[in-house]
């Protein structure tokens, strides 16, 4: 090993301790703010510092240490809340965010929620790991608990419709989202349609669009809106977040009196288990047409087909991480981002054979 090589431990050879972030600013000719500035990835960092910093580091071999970054009060990780495995609309979300963090010294620590833990002890586990930012995949937990919580650490929400002006919060737009779903099955002549979706974490508001409504409370609304404005009945099934639990109330659905002509699933998910119940029954789309939410990638799979809202999860994930980042740079003022909803008509929903 040659004198200029760094060693595994991030000292030089010969060097009786680590490299310090003091020994690259000194390396680099910059100060040590401008050194946690390249590591923390900020914006407003010329190019030319970047590269004088990060060949400092790599002639150095630096490496921060995490324990001494927390004690400092930065740990360079991102906590993720997500309400639950197994969910590839939130897989999809993780994944935006992976690559928002590929090229930083950031790394993302993930607290799911198991089936029957409340929203505030994944995120409260999170906040014990003293992360730098958090971001909450609409937790049921009440808006002014997080707003406590974003005094201390950046918070970004993703899917719930709050209005905050202490933590960011990211949305699709469930309202168009919605629209377009109902739309497109009208127009193709169903009038015996269900919604089936998850359970709310309250009762539904009479109208939605008020803080902290949740995107499955805001799809039902439009799906009654719709229903109620051409005096058709409405069905509305509730169900736990899995699909198994879709597929075995889609079978009663399917053995009812009057079974609909279509379902409009709140989520993908749910969408396969309604799908698995429908083929099993011997049915295809002409007896029951489905339209999901997410477009997750098995939607567009040609032995599956789903038609589904796309409201773009990896873009919802890579805006999360831009998010916390310009927090960690200095922004304060809050920032509510939409993300554009889109139909993508598939085979699984088309005219009924019988109306």
């Amino acid at each position: 090993m040659t004198p200029a090589e760094p060693r595994p431990d991030g000292a030089r050879a010969g060097s009786p301790r680590p490299s310090t972030i003091e020994d690259v600013a000194r390396e680099a000719g910059v100060s040590r703010a401008a050194v946690s500035k390249v590591i923390r990835n900020a914006y407003g960092v010329s190019d030319r510092m970047r590269t004088q910093v990060e060949a400092a580091i790599e002639r150095l071999g630096y490496r921060p240490r995490v324990a001494a970054r927390a004690m400092r009060g930065a740990s360079f990780t991102f906590g993720f809340e997500i309400p639950q495995v197994g969910n590839d609309f939130l897989t999809m979300i993780v994944d935006g965010a992976t690559e928002a963090l590929a090229e930083t010294p950031y790394q993302m620590i993930i607290a799911p929620l198991g089936r029957d833990q409340k929203g505030d002890m994944a995120i409260n586990s999170l906040v014990d790991r003293q992360v730098d930012g958090i971001v909450a995949i609409s937790p049921r937990v009440d808006p002014a608990w997080i707003e406590r919580i974003a005094e201390r650490i950046p918070v970004v929400m993703i899917g719930r419709h709050d209005r905050s002006d202490r933590y960011d919060t990211i949305t699709g737009d469930d309202r168009s989202g919605a629209e377009q779903v109902m739309s497109h099955l009208l127009d193709q002549g169903h009038r015996r349609i269900t919604h089936l979706t998850i359970h709310p974490s309250r009762p539904e508001p009479p109208w939605a669009g008020q803080a902290g409504d949740e995107p499955h409370v805001i799809r039902t609304a439009v799906y009654r809106e719709r229903m109620a404005a051409l005096g058709l009945e409405q069905s509305v099934v509730h169900t736990m977040f899995d699909g198994s639990e879709a597929h075995d109330a889609t079978r009663a659905l399917l053995a009812s009196p009057e079974p609909p002509t279509a379902i409009f699933a709140g989520n993908d998910t749910l969408a396969i288990g309604v799908l698995s119940a429908i083929a099993e029954a011997g049915l295809d789309e002409r007896d029951v047409s489905v339209v999901g939410y997410d477009n997750i990638p098995i939607a567009g799979h040609p032995l599956v087909s789903l038609s589904s809202v796309d409201q773009s999860g990896v873009l919802m994930g890579r805006e999360a991480a831009r998010l916390l980042f310009e927090r960690l740079s200095g922004r304060t003022e809050a920032v509510q981002s939409q993300i554009e909803a889109t139909l993508r008509e598939r085979r699984s929903s088309a005219p009924p054979r019988r109306p």
